[in-house]
């Protein structure tokens, strides 16, 4: 099975690449530059993969290059800018679509825009399967379903600590948190009104800690299959402070890549709290290592689901494409680790 990366040479694309590999299917390297994607496949140890030239301004290069790929891997972003062109090549290619972004507009997008699209094709998309975004989605949906329905109220909240982020990681942050984040009320989405989260007790921890209101992935996914009056999501206010300032001066020094040692020292935490109209609550979080390379599993992953005929076609968010309990018991074989309690 021929599993295709679009934006090979970056640091995600590359480490989606080794993970192709390792679960022994053909990774295809798509991109703009071909002796970076060489490069790129010589580093993820596949020197001898192929690489296929096809720049966003080229949709008919794009979907020649997704033509005989099973599914595609989008890992370059920022995608508000960048990714549409691949979902319309993914869409004409009859390529199913994944992508590892963790922004709130273009996930919305997305959803919104492909939906028919993508179903008239027989394709299925699946935005925001990275570490935030996947898990995330699939541990609110196991979560609210320990709740009395409907919901008054879900809160997700990525608790993950300060540690070191990529260059391209950096400057998603920079472009989400300048947009502001977006919040779920009454079924629609609003803009936020600046008020954050009152502190959470993080698994694991004692006490509580401070929260910031930030735009995270659930905010846009967890409603589409979660009947619930509110969604808000927020990180930790120490990481808060860090994004917010990241100027483009900043932004630019940021190493384009982290050393193994460095993603294995990080851990990335994505904790669901839901509370029912009748005062039923429900805690649930999901936590791993290496957000990095738990995203490129869990990329991977999904792509392999969907070209076995997994979800049905159509833009989705990850519990819409998968089952949340068995996706979150796969993840377990990588390290991650999750529960859920009731209140």
């Amino acid at each position: 099975m021929r599993i295709a990366v679009y934006g090979a040479s970056g640091f995600t694309g590359g480490l989606a690449v080794a993970e192709v590999h390792r679960r022994g299917f053909v990774p295809v390297l798509v991109g703009r530059d071909p002796a970076r994607l060489r490069a790129a496949a010589l580093a993820a140890g596949v020197p001898d993969a192929e690489v296929r030239v096809a720049g966003l301004d080229d949709i008919d290069a794009l979907t020649a290059a997704f033509d005989d790929c099973a599914a595609v891997v989008n890992c370059a972003g920022p995608f508000t800018l960048w990714g549409e062109p691949v979902v319309r090549a993914a869409i004409a290619a009859s390529c199913h679509y994944v992508d590892t972004t963790g922004e709130q507009r273009y996930i919305r997008t997305i959803l919104d825009t492909f939906d028919e699209p993508a179903a008239q094709a027989g394709v299925t998309l699946v935005p925001a399967m990275a570490d935030d975004g996947g898990p995330g989605d699939l541990i609110a949906a196991v979560t609210a379903a320990r709740v009395n329905a409907p919901l008054e109220d879900m809160l997700i909240a990525d608790l993950r600590l300060p540690g070191a982020a990529s260059r391209g990681t950096a400057r998603s942050m920079a472009a989400i948190f300048a947009d502001g984040p977006l919040h779920y009320t009454d079924g629609d989405w609003h803009e936020s009104d600046g008020e954050h989260p009152a502190p959470v007790i993080p698994p694991g921890e004692d006490s509580a800690v401070p929260v910031y209101g930030f735009a995270l992935p659930g905010v846009i996914t967890i409603p589409r299959h979660v009947r619930t009056r509110r969604v808000r999501s927020a990180v930790r206010s120490v990481v808060g402070d860090l994004f917010q300032a990241l100027t483009p001066d900043v932004v630019e020094s940021i190493p384009e890549v982290l050393t193994e040692s460095e993603r294995r020292a990080s851990r990335w935490l994505m904790l669901a709290e839901a509370v029912g109209a009748d005062g039923s609550r429900a805690r649930g979080w999901v936590s791993g290592p290496d957000g990095y390379g738990l995203t490129a599993v869990i990329a991977v992953e999904a792509a392999r689901r969907l070209a076995s005929g997994a979800a049905k076609p159509g833009a989705l968010t990850p519990a819409q494409a998968f089952d949340p309990t068995d996706f979150l018991n796969y993840l377990t074989t990588r390290e991650v680790s999750w529960a859920v309690e009731q209140n």
